[in-house]
């Protein structure tokens, strides 16, 4: 679908959103609860969420709180495992080529995992060329809304949150969902899966490098098995013109 002025795409982005955004509200409902629970002012937690807005190194940071971490280990360890977001901005970039400032910084400012799928998604299909920024915005603002009432709800109702939901399930359940859907062909499944296995050993690495050593992992095999397809049907190709050289060769001999 060509989206025929920017305000379809932004809406077309926040309804993309829509199914996944229930999945985020648990995560911010326990990290609203767990900054609290360490002594943190609603405040606090508030601010610290509206600057972070990454829930994994908001809560890896809460954790290095809690045991009182060195600052300097505090930043590094949230910085590492943003990392992440370098890759997500170099594949949106030839995207949003040519976009202002006005448009880029806030867009940098609000990208998450669920929007970098669900745009990357719509770029690589083609159905988005015109407007795109549109979409990601729609997608990006409406999960950077949710992700701030879901900490907020956690900070005022945390007490009244009963322990038994056990609400720490619907985290990987979230980034479950917006992994299947992108895995389309042979390379992207053995990334997911090489990743996955590696991120599962690593989990015991220190600072958390292990999701940075399995983001890696995943990306390296998964550029292997496309190198070695795009290389395969060459050597088929080459191998048949070799049969065909020969063949008339045989003929054309005396």
């Amino acid at each position: 679908m060509q989206y025929t002025t920017g305000k379809e795409a932004f809406y077309a982005g926040i309804r993309a959103l829509l199914p996944a955004a229930p999945g985020v509200i648990p995560f911010g409902l326990v990290t609203g609860v767990t900054a609290i629970e360490q002594g943190l002012s609603p405040l606090t937690t508030i601010g610290m969420t509206v600057l972070f807005f990454a829930g994994a190194a908001q809560m890896a940071a809460l954790q290095l709180l809690r045991n009182d971490a060195f600052p300097l280990v505090i930043i590094v360890t949230a910085l590492v495992i943003n990392l992440r977001f370098l890759m997500y901005s170099a594949s949106m970039a030839p995207h949003f080529a040519g976009l202002p400032k006005r448009w880029t910084w806030p867009m940098s400012y609000v990208l998450s995992d669920q929007a970098y799928v669900l745009s990357i998604l719509k770029f690589s299909s083609g159905k988005a060329p015109l407007y795109g920024h549109y979409f990601f915005a729609g997608a990006a603002f409406s999960m950077w809304l949710t992700w701030q009432l879901a900490v907020m709800a956690g900070v005022f109702l945390g007490a009244e949150i009963p322990a038994s939901w056990s609400l720490d399930f619907a985290i990987p359940l979230v980034f479950l969902a917006l992994l299947v859907p992108s895995v389309r062909n042979r390379a992207c499944l053995v990334a997911a899966c090489v990743g996955g296995a590696v991120a599962v050993l690593a989990t015991g690495m220190a600072y958390n490098l292990g999701l940075l050593v399995a983001s890696f992992c995943g990306i390296g095999a998964g550029l292997l098995v496309e190198h070695y397809q795009c290389r395969r049907p060459r050597r088929v190709a080459d191998a048949g013109l070799e049969k065909t050289d020969s063949r008339v060769s045989e003929d054309s001999a005396p």
